[in-house]
């Protein structure tokens, strides 16, 4: 009869050796043993035994097909730098009948790593990012380990940072298993936080552990930071206070708005356009009377009669002092075409506002006409180009080399071009240069909205703003689209997006929306779906008030009531803020400020959109271009 004897022992890839103690043998593996012959099942039991200082170990046992190979499972796992021993007893015996005469294993198991099995912070959530968010103040965390831990060093091991770093208490379950973490005190809220656990932490029989680092933000406080108003009464405080930033703020030489909060002497052409129309909600609402809203036009108008222009446009910046051109870039040193459509915009709002029988308006009157007719529109389409050019420099000539191309915030400078009485353009530079011949269009779908115009996921939402402070979108329709149509599909795809987070940034979702151009973390930027980088813009929300009334309301209640702390300032909403970053503006820029007034008046009144729309020469321009209104 053929000898029945053992060809192969192992743990693992680890051969057992049967004349020693194989040492540093993993504590997860299944024990491997070949024979000669295939195995009688019945003589296993009897045996195989396992055993740790004399205790048996639990375990099961497997044949593989051929009945020649046996593996040993135990039942958990083994015990790290423990010694055991294997014995396979001469009982063993072949299917054939043959015996086993014996065999006898010693191995040591090597000290095992610690790990993470699960981890819960009840009530937070997780960002399509991972970001863990509304994480309680009352921080408290469970962490399941693969084994009984080492009490000692909890202590030393844990540690919580951010505004506020709180001592930490610990609670042991499950075996010593688990362990919860608790906060001695309150975490800040809406703080960005870093729980590290180093690899200071051990397992009780000395289980070394790799160390982890999580970050993780807090709830935000939900309690109102201001008393309840009425939804009129909101909006009006709102327009009320952003309205000081272009009236007690205003630059006190020229009367013009200010770039931003920190420019000193530095005025913004097209933020002052938008700064002329707020003085008009400021006279409706009652915030200034109109003797004061006169002297303050006239201030504006003397001074850009005097300010420097460059073929009738001015300069995107002026010092406000001397009316001299403050560059925005190297070569952008001379007239700004978009800039001065802003400019122009508001002042033909006012002109239509005020009262020709009354002496000193109807001289601010053929002030403004005489500013407005000195615009060359047409010089600016770059020696008839048939379309027309954003800048032009006394140094540089055209080297800047911007066409103004639609889909963006510009269709007014098209539309003014075309009314103007003394440098008008034709309809064939609207279709080249702003229409592209009809590649403006998009007519995709996003988030269940069709966007007629313009760049894919719509862009920073300013396009639906500055060409329509004054201009109303409410009935303009051309050959390429309805225009109310566009603004709506944009703002709605704009505060779908951030609902739906693709990046997974903190905060985002029905009550905090709205990417546009503004200050950010690392400076400023045009933000939009397509360049998200977690900066929420107030004015974003606001300013799209016509277009999504319910959605801004709820975003315009959220952003002061809830985060008012944080958010309201001196001149309303500050610029933006970063909830990933824990970033907030200290700033406030014109060009954000203006829109929230002038769109939030327009949704309540339409008072902006009536007071422009019936200036006959506009009304001349969009005919011109094929507008229906």
């Amino acid at each position: 009869m053929a000898s029945f004897e053992l060809t192969g022992a192992y743990i693992g890839e680890t051969s057992l050796d049967p004349n020693g103690i194989t040492e540093e043998v993993a504590i997860d593996r299944s024990i491997s043993l070949s024979f000669s012959q295939p195995i009688s099942e019945a003589s296993v039991a009897s045996a195989v035994s396992l055993s740790q200082d004399n205790a048996d170990v639990d375990f099961s046992t497997h044949l593989l097909t051929d009945r020649k190979t046996l593996t040993i499972t135990v039942i958990g796992t083994l015990e790290t730098s423990t010694t055991y021993q294997l014995e396979i007893a001469n009982t063993l015996t072949s299917t054939s009948g043959a015996s086993f005469s014996g065999a006898d294993f010693r191995f040591e198991t090597i000290l095992g790593d610690l790990s993470i099995t699960s981890a819960m912070i009840p009530s937070s959530d997780t960002t399509r990012a991972g970001r863990v968010q509304q994480v309680p103040v009352n921080f408290l965390g469970t962490f399941s380990f693969n084994h009984s831990l080492d009490e000692s060093t909890l202590q030393g091991a844990f540690t919580l940072s951010g505004p506020a770093s709180p001592t930490l208490q610990f609670e042991l379950s499950d075996n010593d298993h688990a362990v919860t973490v608790r906060s001695s005190s309150p975490l800040t809220y809406l703080s960005h936080y870093t729980l590290k656990i180093s690899d200071g932490l051990y397992g009780a029989n000395g289980e070394q552990f790799a160390g982890i680092s999580r970050e993780f933000y807090t709830e935000i406080d939900d309690t109102p930071k201001f008393p309840s108003l009425s939804e009129e009464a909101l909006l009006t405080k709102v327009q009320e206070q952003t309205f000081r930033y272009f009236w007690d703020f205003a630059h006190p030489t020229s009367g013009l708005s200010r770039e931003r909060n920190t420019s000193g002497n530095t005025v913004t052409t097209g933020g002052s356009g938008f700064g002329l129309m707020t003085i008009i909600v400021g006279v409706e609402r009652g915030f200034i009377t109109r003797k004061e809203a006169v002297a303050r036009w006239t201030k504006i108008v003397d001074f850009l009669a005097t300010a420097d222009r460059f073929h009738g446009a001015w300069p995107h910046w002026m010092n406000g002092e001397t009316g001299n051109t403050i560059p925005f870039s190297t070569k952008d040193n001379g007239g700004d075409l978009v800039e001065t459509a802003f400019m122009i915009q508001g002042l033909l709002t006012v002109r239509a506002y005020l009262d020709n029988h009354n002496t000193a308006e109807n001289e601010l009157i053929d002030k403004i006409t005489a500013l407005w007719e000195a615009v060359e529109w047409d010089w600016y389409t770059k020696d008839g180009s048939n379309m027309l050019y954003w800048h032009w420099s006394p140094d540089y000539n055209w080297e800047m080399n911007l066409p103004v191309r639609g889909y963006n915030e510009s269709l007014i400078v098209y539309v003014l071009a075309a009314a103007s009485p003394t440098h008008s353009i034709d309809k064939s530079v609207y279709e080249t240069g702003w229409a592209r011949n009809g590649e403006i269009k998009n007519g995709n779908s996003y988030y269940q909205q069709t966007l007629p115009l313009g760049n894919d996921l719509g862009g920073p939402l300013f396009f639906a703003h500055y060409s329509f402070l004054g201009l109303d979108p409410r009935n303009l329709t051309d050959q390429y689209a309805n225009y109310w149509e566009q603004n709506q599909a944009h703002s709605r795809i704009n505060q779908a997006y951030c609902v739906q987070n693709p990046k997974g940034f903190i905060g985002y979702g029905e009550n905090i929306w709205g990417l546009t151009a503004s200050d950010n973390h690392n400076g400023y930027s045009a933000h939009s779906p397509t360049n998200d980088l977690g900066v929420i813009t107030p004015t974003a929300a606001l300013s799209s008030f016509p277009y999504t009334p319910e959605k801004s309301m709820q975003a315009l209640q959220y952003f002061y009531y809830i985060l008012g702390d944080r958010l309201w300032g001196e001149y309303g909403f500050y610029d933006a803020f970063n909830l990933t970053e824990s970033w907030y503006a200290d700033s406030y820029l014109a060009i954000d400020q203006g829109p929230i007034i002038l769109m939030i008046e327009n949704h309540r009144t339409g008072l902006l959109w009536e007071v422009f729309m019936k200036d006959q020469e506009v009304q001349n321009g969009l005919d011109r271009l094929g507008f229906s209104y």
